[in-house]
């Protein structure tokens, strides 16, 4: 809901002459990850961050606890959020790069390229 809101958003600016220059950096939440060579930006996150990110989620009433819509995933919001993001650092830490404590993975999209996403 939330991209398509972004994309309705895009579309009514589109005529506007600094929108050739937007980009717009998806996120896939606590569901899944990006496949590493889709991820344009790597945002490491150390402890102390992860505990600010589950601080945060705490703050929405709908992230809190479980998921609206968990699937065939009973674990709450916070823990499937952390564990995706401690697996993409484990995995860019088998890749042979940096070590953290956990990564969130971005894909950047460009308004002149075809749908979001790859």
């Amino acid at each position: 809901m939330c991209l398509q809101a972004v994309l309705r958003a895009m579309e009514r600016v589109r005529s506007q002459n600094w929108f050739e220059k937007c980009e717009v950096w998806l996120y896939r939440g606590a569901w899944q990850e990006w496949e590493p060579e889709d991820i344009d930006m790597a945002i490491p996150l150390s402890p102390q961050e992860l505990m600010r990110k589950r601080d945060a989620i705490f703050k929405h009433q709908s992230q809190k606890d479980r998921a609206m819509f968990p699937g065939g995933d009973g674990r709450e919001f916070w823990r499937r959020a952390e564990e995706r993001n401690r697996a993409t650092a484990a995995l860019y830490d088998q890749l042979g790069l940096a070590e953290y404590e956990a990564i969130e993975g971005f894909v950047r999209w460009r308004p002149g390229e075809m749908g979001a996403g790859r």
